[in-house]
């Protein structure tokens, strides 16, 4: 069963092309020394016998001869066998038996995707997938499991892999599981910003609320040498949290809304650990990070694309601005369109600005059509700035009352890398 299960300390878990660059990231950091949660993953070839064992491995083969409606009905199809049928016996013993080993030690796991497309240069797939935290119950164990599965089917998904000349029919989704840890502060980090430092970012409790777009998280940037340059409060109103099997927001007590998350020996400490990072993959990396009473562990590693900074024309200098985030890669302007719900959103043309509240992964499908986005919450970190980055689009996040300053359909400019909004008059 090695085929179909590898923890994270056997050298043959750092194979991509066995567990996914997300699993396969992570058993190298573990490998080398610096600190993880530890776990294991189902590999790539449990998913290929799982498709065997519910006879639906030749509906691949249609998928790749199909036209868009039954490229559908095909997609359909096979999520809905890897969500509602039960898993294969060959791998439904030892994975449980992983399971109930790792919960000795740790009573509540989490499930994540670890598809043999994502985490590499140009198609990270940031927030496309599907991640379970908290889980304690078998049942709830297993059908994270096949959602997981599920997820290289879903359309957002499809879109996605189809905006990359990439499909599901031709790759396979490992699955991550570790033990959750219960984090104090979490956030994200890029090796290297547009101006040559490094950032971290950081909110209480765990990253799920940066990941998503949903607070403004601390922003903390260090230089290349990890010296601390500056500190910058963000406003974390709440905090997500695991209690009892079960992730929910909880809001932050007042003194800690605007108070720094880390230390600035923490922070500098942290700085040290993204170096390393960077140095064993041999390139920029962005991170994902979590603190609880032991420490620092890092729970995601992948490539990190950015750009020079472009200087914009000096008639931009003269009108109003707001500062923010940089998602740290490009310059772009166009007409401001003000979105306050997403069923606004068939408003925004090509060439649009949009700017909205919060820019969750949800607006991965609108990005390719815009110049620029601007939000008043997220940061850095956020899932949609790593798909920013990666298609080259400039964003600011974190904009104070955005949506209420600036006027719709007024042209505007997005500075992606200064992290600077302006508009004209």
């Amino acid at each position: 069963m090695s085929s179909l299960i590898l923890h994270l300390d056997d050298p043959v878990a750092t194979d991509p092309e066995r567990v996914g660059p997300k699993a396969a990231n992570l058993a190298g950091l573990m490998q080398a020394g610096l600190p993880t949660p530890g776990g294991f993953a189902l590999t790539a070839d449990a998913y290929r016998h799982q498709l065997r064992h519910l006879g639906i491995d030749n509906l691949l083969r249609q998928y790749s001869e199909a036209d868009l409606p039954a490229s559908r009905r095909i997609s359909i199809q096979v999520r809905l066998a890897l969500y509602q049928c039960p898993i294969a016996p060959e791998i439904l013993e030892p994975l449980l038996g992983a399971w109930r080993k790792q919960r000795e030690g740790a009573p509540l796991g989490v499930v994540r995707s670890s598809a043999l497309i994502e985490d590499r240069k140009g198609a990270n797939f940031a927030g496309q997938f599907e991640s379970f935290l908290g889980l304690s119950d078998e049942t709830e164990f297993l059908t994270a499991v096949r959602a997981c599965w599920a997820a290289l089917w879903t359309s957002h998904a499809r879109r996605y892999m189809e905006n990359h000349e990439l499909s599901p029919a031709d790759t396979a989704m490992g699955v991550l599981i570790q033990p959750l840890i219960p984090a104090r502060v979490s956030g994200g980090g890029l090796s290297e910003t547009a101006d040559g430092q490094m950032m971290i970012s950081a909110t209480w409790g765990l990253g799920s609320a940066i990941a998503q777009g949903e607070v403004v998280p601390d922003r903390i940037v260090l230089s290349k040498t990890g010296f601390l340059r500056t500190v910058e409060a963000g406003r974390k109103g709440h905090r997500d949290t695991c209690t009892h099997g079960v992730s929910a927001p909880e809001l932050v007590p007042k003194d800690l809304v605007s108070e720094p998350c880390l230390s600035p020996g923490e922070a500098v400490t942290l700085g040290r650990l993204l170096r390393k990072c960077a140095d064993l993959a041999g390139e920029s990396v962005e991170i994902e990070w979590a603190m609880d009473e032991n420490g620092f562990r890092l729970l995601q590693s992948r490539p990190l694309h950015m750009e020079p900074a472009i200087v914009p024309d000096e008639i931009w200098m003269q009108h109003p601005g707001l500062n923010g985030h940089p998602a740290g890669i490009g310059w772009g302007s166009g007409r401001a369109v003000v979105v306050n719900c997403e069923c606004e959103l068939s408003r925004v043309a090509p060439g649009d600005v949009l700017v909205t509240r919060v820019a969750g992964p949800a607006l991965s499908p609108i990005l390719p059509r815009v110049s620029g986005v601007v939000a008043e919450l997220g940061g850095s970190t956020s899932h949609l700035a790593s798909l920013a980055r990666e298609r080259g689009i400039p964003m600011v996040l974190g904009v104070l009352d955005a949506t209420r300053k600036i006027p719709d359909g007024a042209q505007c400019a997005v500075d992606g890398v200064a992290g600077i909004v302006r508009w004209l008059r």
